[in-house]
Parts: structure tokens; C-alpha cells; sequence
């Protein structure tokens, strides 16, 4: 069976994910299934934090959707996709099994992975948390900073019930309040300039990321910097086109009337 028998809906050469942070309540793992349900592709990058082992220390969440995603991901790979998985801060556990070189259930772990775009541009792909200066020199402020997060997006949980009671698609709040916040916006930039002049000095096209939560795709210095965003505040992802055209895709504006229906705990059983 290959890739493209696994699904009638949209087919890419490559898909880019990163960020679901699997239990969590925050995790819209029910957007990524529904996602993930309707494509099909030749290489599926997992960028990092895919379950977020730092909340799973404290406390469990895990419903019916959670479980689905891990499913569907290991049904792309049985299907005859490449799947690599990048493991980011959150899941660091699997960081340990790197010098291994493991392939498990089809799916490869990498620290990084060098990925060819159809029109032949050369891209890093990688987490990126090593070049936040917050996460790379004081992992406790992190794990403090990881606190105020989670309340800010129990907050945007409670914002999205109303107003899907009022008959209004999703839309982030968390996301939103982060663009205003000056310093937010300049930790932003700065993230995005160092990944770029890292992929400069490597003698790449470009670079592919996850890790801040913020979906972009712009040229720095004449490198193409991509962040593929999150499935808790924006839910996007990357793909990449049979022609090597590289597009962000924001499935919660794609999808703007079914998502106003309230979050499904258990997910039927794909074709």
C-alpha cells in the first residue's frame, strides 16, 4: 500500500507537524486528526514536542483524540510514508535514544534531518529550542514560563466555549495576546534571525522549525526561514507541494465551520 492510497483528500510530497503537546488538556489533537485523516504524503516531519513529557510529570491527560493522532501517525508509516521524528524540550526523553539510530514502527528518530525540496532547495529541519535563550541557559525559568503558558491557554479554552455558544469559529486568544507583548515580539525575531544564520553557516537553502508556537514562513538574509506553528494555539502546518511550493496551512481557518462543534473525545474509526 502506498501513501497515496491512504486518503481521497489532499496529497503532498512532504507534510511538516510540530508542537501537539500530547497530554495535555491544551492539545487540539482533534483538529491534527481530522487533519491528518484527510491527507496524504511522501515525508511527514514530526518537528518536536509531539507529547509533552514535562506536563505528564505533574499530571495525565489523555483522551479517545490523543490516542487517535499517535494512530494515524503510525498508519502513514505503514502506509509507505517516511515519517522522521525530531524530538523537541518537551519530549527530551526520546533525545536519549539518538545516538541509537532507532526505527520504530517505521518511524526514524533524528536529532535533525536534511530535507530536498522538489525544486531542489536544501533545508534543515530541527525543534529549535537550542537556540532559545531562555530554554538553552535556564531550564527552571523554562519550566516557570511553561506554568504561565498553561494558564494562558486553560484561559483560551473557556474563550473558545463561549464563543463557539455564540456561534463563532475558534480562534486564539493565547496567540493573539503573545503578538502584542513587545518583548514576546522581539524574542520572536530574534529566534527567527538566529535559526536562519545557523542555517546560513551550514551552506542550507533554508531551515525548517517548531518550538515558539508561531507559524511563519519569510526570507531572513536571503535564507527561507519556516516555522510550521502548534496544534494548541493556531494548529498549522507545512506542506509542501509535487512542485517543491512550500505553504502554511492554518487548518482552523480552513475548517472554520465544522470546528465551531464542541471537542471530540473519541475519534471514529478511519476508513
Amino acid at each position: 500500500m502506498n501513501a497515496s492510497a491512504l486518503s481521497s483528500g489532499d496529497r503532498y510530497r512532504s507534510i511538516f507537524i510540530s508542537d501537539v503537546h500530547l497530554g495535555t488538556r491544551g492539545s487540539r489533537a482533534d483538529f491534527l486528526a481530522d487533519f491528518l485523516r484527510r491527507v496524504s504524503c511522501e515525508n511527514l516531519f514530526l518537528v518536536g514536542d509531539i507529547i509533552d513529557g514535562w506536563r505528564l510529570r505533574k499530571s495525565w491527560y489523555w483522551d479517545g483524540s490523543h490516542d487517535e493522532v499517535l494512530r494515524l501517525i503510525l498508519r502513514h508509516a505503514r502506509a509507505g510514508t517516511e515519517v522522521t521524528y525530531i524530538p523537541g524540550n518537551h519530549d527530551e526523553l526520546f533525545r536519549n535514544w539518538l545516538p541509537l539510530g532507532l526505527e520504530i514502527a517505521g518511524i526514524r528518530l533524528r536529532k535533525e534531518a536534511v530535507h530536498v525540496t522538489a525544486d531542489d532547495r536544501r533545508l534543515l529541519v530541527l525543534h529549535g529550542d537550542e537556540f532559545d535563550s531562555v530554554v538553552r541557559y535556564a531550564r527552571f525559568l523554562a519550566l516557570l514560563g511553561d506554568g504561565a503558558y498553561s494558564t494562558a491557554l486553560v484561559v483560551n479554552r473557556w474563550f473558545n466555549a463561549v464563543r463557539r455558544h455564540l456561534g463563532y469559529p475558534y480562534w486564539s486568544l493565547s496567540a493573539w495576546l503573545k503578538r502584542q507583548v513587545k518583548e514576546a515580539v522581539k524574542a520572536i525575531d530574534r529566534f527567527e534571525t538566529a535559526l536562519a544564520g545557523e542555517a546560513r553557516r551550514r551552506g542550507f537553502d533554508g531551515v525548517v522549525c517548531g518550538h515558539i508556537h508561531h507559524a511563519e514562513m519569510r526570507d531572513v538574509n536571503g535564507v527561507l526561514y519556516v516555522n510550521d506553528g502548534d496544534w494548541v494555539e493556531s494548529c498549522t502546518a507545512l506542506v509542501e507541494h509535487h512542485d517543491g511550493r512550500l505553504e502554511l496551512i492554518d487548518w482552523a481557518a480552513v475548517n472554520r465551520l465544522s470546528f465551531l462543534a464542541p471537542r471530540r473525545t473519541a475519534m471514529p474509526e478511519a476508513a
